[in-house]
């Protein structure tokens, strides 16, 4: 029987707790007068990878694949992502313009469902490389839809626990698929994740 090591727990419970604290990082100047209140700005933040089926199922699919990967990748892969997307988000509030953002989404949708599919075991620092270069993408697209008015700390704040909750709910299905069911359950779901995926680069 799979068992996570009390370190391993460790690290994921201080997870939540590191992708929380990196929302802080997104002060952002531009709304001095802000006019959304804290819990608007936050819920605001909260909602928007829910929004759409791409985010939704990369930041699933990255705490599946961290999942069927084990070891380190287990909370190096669901920690780099929140963190890389700040620095996405980041570079949208300073106004650079970051080419083909939405096609760097969809690609992470193909390109990790595949990943999944075929069980794919990087060496870590690849698997936190490919995740952390469509986690920048995804950090944008959120930073340029920052609502008018609202506060970006908490606004950035609320995309990152979203963020977080759903790395944990992948991680949470993947553990428990390689427990009671057969892993190509989970592969089939990664191929279902890449079918989506080339959807939208098709579209």
């Amino acid at each position: 029987m799979f068992t996570v090591s009390t370190k391993t727990r460790a690290r994921l419970g201080v997870l939540a707790v590191t992708a929380l604290a990196a929302g802080s990082a997104l002060a952002h100047p531009g709304h001095p007068g802000s006019t959304m209140d804290a819990t608007a700005s936050m819920a605001a933040g909260f909602a928007h990878p829910f929004s759409g089926v791409d985010h939704l199922l990369a930041m699933l699919a990255v705490g599946l694949w961290a999942a069927q990967s084990k070891q380190r990748a287990l909370w190096v892969l669901p920690l780099a992502f929140p963190l890389m997307m700040v620095v996405g988000a980041l570079l949208a509030f300073t106004g650079l313009q970051v080419p083909a953002v939405e096609t760097g989404i969809a690609a992470s949708v193909a390109v990790l469902g595949l990943l999944i599919a075929f069980a794919v075991r990087m060496p870590l620092w690849g698997s936190t490389l490919v995740v952390s270069l469509f986690a920048m993408f995804h950090g944008y697209a959120h930073g340029a839809e920052l609502p008018h008015g609202s506060s970006a700390a908490l606004y950035g704040a609320g995309f990152i626990a979203a963020t977080a909750l759903l790395h944990a709910a992948g991680l949470g299905i993947g553990l428990v698929a390689g427990q009671k069911m057969a892993d190509r359950v989970v592969r089939i779901g990664g191929v279902g994740i890449a079918a989506v995926g080339a959807y939208l680069l098709a579209a």
